[in-house]
C-alpha cells in the first residue's frame, strides 16, 4: 500500500510555497521594529516596543497558512489504491458471434445445432440483465447483425431470425468473422468478450487467434457431438454430398483442444444443462475483472478526506477580532482548490450569491452563451442565449412558452435560419396581430414570404425534373444508394391497410438483404 502511495494531480503541491511566503510577507508587514529599525537606534527601541513578544503569537496568517497546505495536498489527490467501478458484470460488453454454416442444421442436438446455439444465447440474456450484448454472424463472410444493446427483447427478435438461407457467401471463415467483431468493439472504453457459438473453428484460421493481441477476452462454446449428425435443409430434408450420401456432421473436438493450446481462447462444449452457460457468464465477469485490474481502473481520491480538517480550520474564523477579509480570501482559496477547477469554484461561489437570472446575464455578456442559457429561468432570456449559441430549434420551444408579439418575432427569426419560410410567416404575422405596426416585424414577413416563394419555385423544378425520366406506376431502386430518383405511384383503389402490409418486412429477409449489400461492398 506505501508502496502504491502517490499523487493524482502533484502539481497541486507547488501551492504549498504559498503557505511560508504568506506568513513571511504578512510577517513583515506587521513587524513594528522592522519598520522602525532604521530611524531608530536599536538601543532605544527596545524601550519603546510596548508588545515584544507580538510577533510570536498565533495570528489568523497561521492558520490561513495551514489552510492552504492542506488544500492543496487534497487538491493534489493523494492516493494508494485503485477504485472499482460498481456493477462491473453489467458494464462488461459482450459480443457472440454465430456460425450460421449449412452444418449447424445438424440434428445430432436436438432441435439442431444452430437452435440449440439460439437457446444458450437466451439464456445468457437472461443471466446477464441490463448488461450490453452485440450479435454477429458469419459464414464464408461475417455481418453484424445488432451493436451492442441492453435491450433484450430485440436481440430476441434478431437471433429467431437467423438462420444458414441469409448468408450471402457459403463456407466459413472465422478469421473474418473474428476480425468484423474487434472491429464492432474497437470504439468500446473497457475490455469485453467475443464469444464464437460454432460447431468448429477451421485450422487455417488458428493462426488469427494465436496472433490476436487485441484486449477483448475469446471464447468458443462447440456445439455438436463427436458422433456426430445428418444436416436438415431448408425444405425440410437432409443435405447430401455429390454422390447422393447424406451429409454427417461431426464436431472436430481435436481441433478445439489444439486451438486452445496453441492461443488464449478459452474452449468449452455444449451441455444439456445450463453449467456452460454459467461457466460463460462467470467467465465474463472474471476476464472483465482481470483486465481492468490491469489498468483500466481509476485510482481511488483520498483527499477529500481532507476536507474535514479544512471545515475545522474555517470554524475558527468565527472567532471574535478575526478580520472578515480573511473570511472571504478562505472561502475562495478553499473552494477552489478542494474543487479542483477554478471555473467549478466560481460557478459554486456565484451560486450563493446569484439568481439563474443574474448568473445567466453574468454569462451572457461575457459571450458564454451555452452556459448563459443553461442558468436563465426566464424563457425570453434563455431564448436569446440559445439563439445566439446557434441552437435555433431550442430557441424556438424556449420562446414559446409566452404568448408575446416578442415571442413570436422570435420565433419566425429563428425559423428563417432553419429555412422554415412558412412557418416563419405565420410566426410574424401573430407577432403584428399582437403589435400592430410594427416596422421590423413587417421587414422581417417580407423577406420570409420571398423566402417561401424562392422555395416552393424550387421545390416544384426538383419534381418536374425527378419525375421525367420515370414512367407511372414504377419504382427504381439504385442499388448503390447513390444517385438515386424518386417517382410517384399512382396508388389507385388501394388501401392505406394493403400499402402497409405490402411494406413490411421481416426480419430475415431485411437481414438477408443487408449481408448481401455488405458483401457486393465487400467484394470491391
Amino acid at each position: 500500500m506505501i508502496a502504491d502511495f502517490h499523487f493524482l494531480r502533484p502539481w497541486w503541491l507547488f501551492a504549498l510555497l504559498a503557505a511560508p511566503l504568506l506568513v513571511r510577507l504578512i510577517g513583515r508587514r506587521t513587524d513594528i521594529r522592522s519598520r522602525w529599525e532604521g530611524m531608530i537606534a536599536p538601543h532605544l527601541l527596545n524601550h519603546l516596543l510596548i508588545d515584544r513578544g507580538g510577533s510570536h503569537r498565533f495570528r489568523p496568517v497561521h492558520l490561513t497558512a495551514a489552510l492552504i497546505a492542506v488544500a492543496a495536498v487534497a487538491a493534489a489527490g493523494p492516493t494508494w489504491e485503485r477504485e472499482y467501478p460498481p456493477f462491473v458484470e453489467d458494464m462488461a460488453p459482450l459480443a457472440i458471434a454465430i456460425d450460421l454454416t449449412a452444418t449447424m442444421n445438424a440434428t445430432d442436438v436436438s432441435p439442431t445445432r444452430l437452435e440449440r446455439a439460439k437457446l444458450k444465447v437466451q439464456d445468457i440474456l437472461d443471466l446477464r440483465k441490463g448488461a450490453r450484448t452485440a450479435l454477429f454472424a458469419y459464414a464464408g463472410s461475417a455481418h453484424m447483425v445488432l451493436p451492442l444493446t441492453d435491450d433484450a427483447a430485440l436481440a430476441r427478435t434478431y437471433l429467431a431470425a437467423l438462420s444458414p438461407g441469409i448468408m450471402p457467401v457459403e463456407g466459413k471463415d472465422t478469421a473474418k468473422a473474428l476480425e468484423s467483431v474487434e472491429a464492432g468493439l474497437a470504439n468500446e472504453t473497457v475490455p469485453g468478450t467475443i464469444l464464437f457459438l460454432t460447431d468448429g473453428v477451421e485450422r487455417k484460421a488458428f493462426k488469427a487467434f494465436e496472433q490476436y493481441k487485441g484486449r477483448n477476452d475469446l471464447m468458443v462454446l462447440g456445439i455438436g457431438t463427436v458422433e456426430g449428425g445428418p444436416v436438415k435443409t431448408a425444405d425440410g430434408g437432409y443435405l447430401t454430398d455429390a454422390s447422393g450420401a447424406r451429409v454427417h456432421a461431426r464436431l472436430d473436438i481435436d481441433a478445439l483442444k489444439a486451438l486452445q493450446g496453441s492461443s488464449k481462447v478459452q474452449i468449452a462444449t455444449v451441455t444439456l444443462d445450463d453449467s456452460d452457460v454459467r461457466w460463460i457468464v462467470r467467465r465474463i465477469q472474471s476476464a472483465f475483472s482481470a483486465k481492468v485490474a490491469e489498468g483500466q481502473t481509476r485510482w481511488r481520491d483520498a483527499g477529500w478526506w481532507l476536507t474535514i480538517p479544512i471545515a475545522l480550520f474555517a470554524a475558527l474564523w468565527f472567532r471574535r477580532g478575526w478580520m472578515v477579509r480573511w473570511a472571504g480570501f478562505l472561502l475562495v482559496a478553499g473552494l477552489t482548490l478542494s474543487g479542483g477547477r477554478a471555473e467549478a469554484a466560481e460557478s459554486r461561489f456565484s451560486a450563493l450569491w446569484f439568481t439563474p437570472d443574474q448568473q445567466g446575464r453574468r454569462a451572457f455578456e461575457r459571450s458564454e452563451f451555452q452556459d448563459a442559457a443553461a442558468h436563465f429561468a426566464d424563457p425570453a432570456w434563455r431564448g436569446v442565449a440559445l439563439y445566439r449559441a446557434g441552437r435555433f430549434q431550442d430557441a424556438i420551444d424556449a420562446f414559446a412558452q409566452e404568448d408575446t408579439a416578442e415571442s413570436y418575432y422570435n420565433q419566425g427569426n429563428a425559423l428563417m435560419h432553419l429555412d422554415k419560410p412558412k412557418k416563419a410567416i405565420a410566426a410574424y404575422q401573430q407577432a403584428l396581430k399582437l403589435r400592430p405596426g410594427w416596422a421590423e416585424a413587417k421587414a422581417n414577413l417580407a423577406l420570409a414570404e420571398k423566402r417561401n416563394r424562392q422555395k416552393e419555385k424550387q421545390e416544384e423544378e426538383e419534381e418536374q425534373e425527378q419525375g421525367s425520366d420515370l414512367p407511372p406506376d414504377q419504382i427504381q431502386i439504385d442499388e448503390k444508394g447513390e444517385k438515386g430518383k424518386q417517382g410517384l405511384v399512382q396508388a389507385g383503389e388501394q388501401t392505406a391497410d394493403m400499402w402497409m402490409r405490402n411494406i413490411q418486412v421481416s426480419p430475415a429477409d431485411l437481414l438477408a438483404r443487408k449481408f448481401a449489400i455488405e458483401a457486393k461492398e465487400g467484394e470491391r
